[in-house]
């Protein structure tokens, strides 16, 4: 986590407190040590930040601190509020608790009158979605991000076990299925593969010869032209 993000995160959790927290608390919930929560603390208090408190003690934000409000429309709020609970028919518990995060930042920089909307929306999604996964989709992702090679322990419909390394392009989040996009080293070509059926995905050191934009396009160009084949 980028330290303007943990500070951030500190006004926001000592904004929604009831009492004095401290900084073990607050440490436990951003997954690092109070040594770091204490000298965060004193950059916020060196900032200005109305924080009152000691170590042992707790600390408070003082009462009418505040960050510029945001501002959305009925609509805009509607959307997050129906994505953030689309997010747990992905099978991504990484990506759903993110969205919790998200979702706890923006209620505390909504206007209060418009807290009900994102926390108890007139909103219902079923819990239909794509099937369990075996494999952790993180470095799916991150090897999207970084764009480095998968090496992936792939089992097909028959339940063959096939190792593959590939170049990952896209997931996509389909109703039945979550699928990743990717060039395919051993077939030469474009594949579709199901999270539900990788048994192990790992992000390798290579990196993939083309850029992400480019493999997006020609992937693309490909779909366009015919139905995807399958891994």
């Amino acid at each position: 986590m980028r330290r303007a993000d943990r500070l951030f995160d500190i006004i926001q959790h000592l904004r929604s407190a009831t009492g004095p927290v401290t900084a073990a608390a607050i440490a436990e919930t951003l997954e690092v040590t109070p040594r770091t929560i204490y000298r965060d603390i004193a950059a916020l208090q060196a900032r200005r930040v109305p924080i009152e408190g000691a170590p042992g003690i707790g600390y408070l934000l003082r009462r009418g601190y505040d960050l510029p409000p945001l501002a959305f429309t009925a609509d805009e709020i509607e959307a997050i509020a129906v994505g953030v609970r689309l997010l747990p028919r992905t099978g991504d518990g990484a990506l759903e608790q993110a969205a919790a995060r998200v979702l706890s930042k923006l209620v505390a920089a909504l206007p209060d009158a418009q807290h009900g909307w994102l926390t108890a929306p007139p909103i219902h999604v079923s819990d239909y979605g794509a099937a369990p996964r075996a494999t952790d989709p993180a470095p799916v992702r991150a090897a999207m991000r970084t764009g480095r090679k998968l090496r992936l322990h792939y089992r097909d419909a028959t339940g063959m076990m096939t190792e593959r390394t590939v170049w990952p392009v896209a997931v996509a989040y389909c109703a039945a299925a979550t699928l990743l996009a990717a060039w395919c080293e051993l077939r030469s070509d474009f594949r579709h593969f199901r999270l539900d059926r990788i048994d192990r995905a790992r992000c390798l050191a290579d990196p993939v010869p083309l850029p992400g934009p480019v493999l997006m396009a020609r992937w693309r160009a490909q779909a366009l032209r015919a139905a995807p084949a399958s891994g």
